[in-house]
């Protein structure tokens, strides 16, 4: 019964994930990253169509076939850095498209394998094994690229079952208990082109191991440990019989310890075996030198790198040392991060093409008069203490191949006074970044160079006279002080530049002009002021935006503060607002129209009228609130006196009375109110001086009247020459000017001077009118007994 349940579990998880590789057949990437999440077991909550699984920094300790049996889609799993201490290969039975699987850095001590899938990276390197974790079933493993391994006990025996796979790295981690019972030739039957040893930590060098693999091209070998002149015994005599592997290429020492003696004795060994890339990275070296020959003849080797040292001799025979550098043989050598001091010239003619000497401790004395490297084509002294340039340029003019040199991020400045600009001229590639150089600069550089770096300095502007840099095609000026685009008039071959992270505010527009090769412009993060200065070159930039690298991203404007942080891509600023010129005419049409419109409104529903009454108005109703009220309605017996010609009385009668006193308006008529046996005159003047205002109304008929000269002299005398404003005219017929009398001079000065009202022909006009007449004499008095008066001459 237990065998049947057993048959329909595999039968349903088989149906299942058959019916999952067809809904996830569209062959997507779903990549899983959960490190460093402290996961105690493999998530539930997977998708089934996870691709690639990071569970690796955690602390797992099982992985079961439950865990991962519905990810069918599964390629990739890393699960390195947990604590795993066995693994059945079982559980990857239903991963049929696993091919990556990395559980180095575990505490894995069993594994099992009654079924193992093809892998091609399979890594179990740093684990706690003690014979090495290879089964049988690893011998179908036909696709194997990458195979990790650790133990304690290496076997030929281990590795019979993988001899015929030809695997293109293997790495063999050996535990620190290894050494006690060693099979010298247990790797000669490993098929690899790559082998990596990592030997035990801290563990003197007494290995007996062969690692002349005879298919290796690529060995490297971790963790040597040789203070002692004995010790090294071993080591040397493993390096010796890499002279028989005739296929061996690259050779890497990491993470070694020894005396001076047994590194010259090392690279001595190297020297006449098949190798010919050397490479060693840090080392602690020991002891005195001992001054001996160095046999340089019958080597392979082409290059060698020797990276991060350190030496606790306080008294070294430098000299010795150097010399031995300086005469080898070889095409490429690099020193790096060693605090060298110095570097001899070779003592002939050198076959060095590529020299590096990065992170060291050298001074401008490097190479100083050196006539023996006219082949080197290459030479890297970035981050030494190099600090003038005019002796660099020395140095390179007898360097008559060299065509690349990087001297950055060091103290280096030029004055336009050092001397003679006395470059090589073969230089093609300069890298001149993270120094203190100035605009100077640009007066000696080599003249065919292509490529510049003069990025991190302190240029403040590229002279426009530079004539000499026609070859340049690539100018990086990044994160100087540059205040503008430099113009391609001495850069006729400019392609590239490189210019972010100034202080470019406004951009020349004609650059693009001017620069018709550009293919890549790099100008972001720059304090742009977004102003009418900047519309140009915004417009031009959007237009080729293809060239520019970072756009419109790094491209934001920084002032005014309105547009800080905004796009340049989404700046947009009027061309009216821009162009002086066209705003002029533009507010000048406007103006012209609006006048335009003005005067036509103006002929056409007579608004100046309008004005002038509604202005009339407002200063009537002013005068009236100056005046005290207590004084109004002492003084005052009528509203007004209105003095006209007979001609237009059906007019005052008729119009201007009716429309007056149904208001309460008391107005003066001579037939109510002329007091009996006085004169005319006496009349006038009395009730004139009892009146809060004085009505004329003007016509041609008014000012030929020869009543109004005789009889009323005294009294527009006397009105007009104490100027009251008690006065209002209103013009009832037009009267030219040449028609009023020489006599009435104050009656055309008070036309001149004073605003009348103008009685309108259109009846629309008269309620205005009215309003106004009403609102200039319209006050409360207090004496009611008196009746109207008006006066007709």
């Amino acid at each position: 019964m237990t065998k049947t349940n057993s048959i329909i579990f595999y039968f349903i998880i088989v149906l299942e994930l058959i019916l999952i590789k067809i809904q996830l057949s569209d062959g997507s990437e779903l990549i899983i990253r959960r490190p460093r999440a402290n996961l105690t077991h493999v998530p539930k909550d997977l998708p089934l169509a996870t691709t690639t699984l990071d569970i690796s920094q955690n602390n797992i300790s099982v992985l079961q076939a439950s865990d991962i049996v519905l990810l069918s889609k599964l390629r990739v799993l890393m699960m390195s850095y947990n604590r795993l201490q066995c693994l059945d290969m079982g559980v990857f039975q239903f991963n049929t498209e696993l091919e990556y699987l990395d559980l180095s850095h575990n505490e894995l001590r069993v594994i099992s394998c009654h079924s193992a899938v093809n892998f091609k990276h399979l890594d179990l390197s740093f684990n706690a094994f003690d014979a090495l974790p290879i089964c049988k079933e690893f011998g179908n493993m036909s696709q194997l690229e990458f195979l990790g391994l650790s133990g304690t006990k290496v076997q030929n025996s281990s590795v019979q079952p993988i001899t015929h796979l030809n695997i293109s790295k293997v790495l063999l981690v050996l535990g620190d208990a290894y050494g006690e019972k060693e099979d010298p030739g247990s790797l000669q039957h490993v098929s690899t082109r790559s082998l990596h040893i990592v030997f035990p930590v801290k563990r003197e060098f007494r290995f007996i191991l062969d690692v002349s693999v005879s298919t290796v091209i690529n060995l490297e070998l971790s963790n040597i440990e040789c203070v002692l002149e004995d010790e090294c015994y071993y080591f040397l005599k493993a390096l010796s019989k890499l002279e028989k592997n005739e296929k061996l290429s690259n050779l890497t020492l990491n993470n070694i310890e020894t005396s001076w003696n047994s590194f010259m004795g090392i690279l001595q060994c190297v020297w006449h075996t098949p190798v010919k890339y050397f490479s060693i990275s840090n080392m602690k070296l020991h002891g005195q030198l001992k001054q001996r020959d160095f046999d340089y003849s019958n080597t392979s080797l082409k290059a060698l790198s020797i990276y991060q040292v350190v030496s606790n001799a306080f008294s070294l025979s430098q000299n010795y040392l150097y010399s031995i550098f300086s005469n080898m043989n070889i095409q490429n050598f690099t020193v790096s991060g060693t605090r060298m001091l110095h570097v001899l010239c070779p003592s002939k003619v050198s076959p060095f093409l590529h020299l590096d000497f990065t992170d060291n401790l050298l001074t401008d004395l490097v190479f100083e008069d050196c006539r023996n490297l006219t082949e080197l084509r290459t030479l890297g002294l970035q981050k030494n203490q190099l600090k003038k340039l005019e002796k660099i340029i020395l140095m390179s003019a007898e360097m008559t191949s060299l065509q690349k040199l990087d001297i950055s991020q060091n103290s280096l400045s030029y004055g336009e006074g050092e001397g003679l600009c006395a470059w090589t001229e073969s230089l093609l590639v300069l890298n001149l970044s993270s120094n203190m150089l100035t605009d100077s600069v640009f007066r000696c550089l080599p003249p065919k160079v292509k490529v510049l770096d003069l990025h991190n300095n302190r240029i403040m502007s590229i002279p426009k006279d530079v004539t000499h840099l026609q070859a340049l095609q690539e100018l990086n000026v990044a994160s100087n002080s540059l205040t503008d685009l430099p113009g391609c008039e001495g850069f006729s071959s400019l392609s590239v530049l490189v210019i972010e992270h100034n202080l470019v505010s406004y951009p020349s527009a004609d650059f693009f002009q001017s620069c018709q090769k550009i293919r890549s412009i790099t100008a972001g993060n720059n304090p742009f002021r977004c102003t009418c200065e900047l519309r140009e070159f915004v417009k031009n930039i959007g237009r080729l935006s293809e060239v520019v690298e970072g756009w419109p991203d790094s491209y934001t404007c920084d002032s005014p503060e309105s547009a800080k942080g905004t796009l340049l891509q989404d700046f947009h600023m009027s061309a009216l607002s821009c162009d002086t010129v066209l705003l002029i005419v533009t507010i000048g049409v406007t103006l012209l129209l609006l006048a335009a419109i003005v005067a036509f409104l103006c002929l056409r529903f007579d608004l100046p009228w309008y004005l002038r009454m509604a202005f009339q108005w407002t200063q009537t109703r002013h005068r009236a609130r100056n005046i005290p009220i207590e004084e109004l309605q002492r003084n005052f017996q009528f509203h007004a006196f209105i003095s006209y010609s007979g001609h237009d009385s059906t007019w005052v009668k008729n119009e201007l009375l009716p429309n007056l006193e149904k208001d309460d308006i008391r107005v003066c008529l001579h037939e109510r109110n002329f007091v009996p046996g006085k004169s005319i005159v006496e009349n006038i003047i009395h009730f004139i001086e009892k009146s809060y205002k004085s009505i004329f109304v003007l016509s041609p008929h008014f000012i030929q009247s020869e009543w109004c000269h005789y009889e009323l002299c005294f009294a527009h005398h006397n009105l007009f020459h104490e100027g009251s404003d008690n006065l209002i005219l209103i013009l009832l017929e037009p009267i030219p000017q040449y028609s009023i009398p020489s006599n009435y001079h104050k009656l055309k000065t008070l036309m001149a001077q004073r605003t009348y009202l103008e009685w309108p022909t259109e009846k629309s006009k008269h309620g205005l009118f009215w309003a106004n007449l009403r609102a200039a004499i319209n006050v409360k008095l207090v004496n009611q007994a008196e009746t109207t008066c008006h006066i007709q001459r």
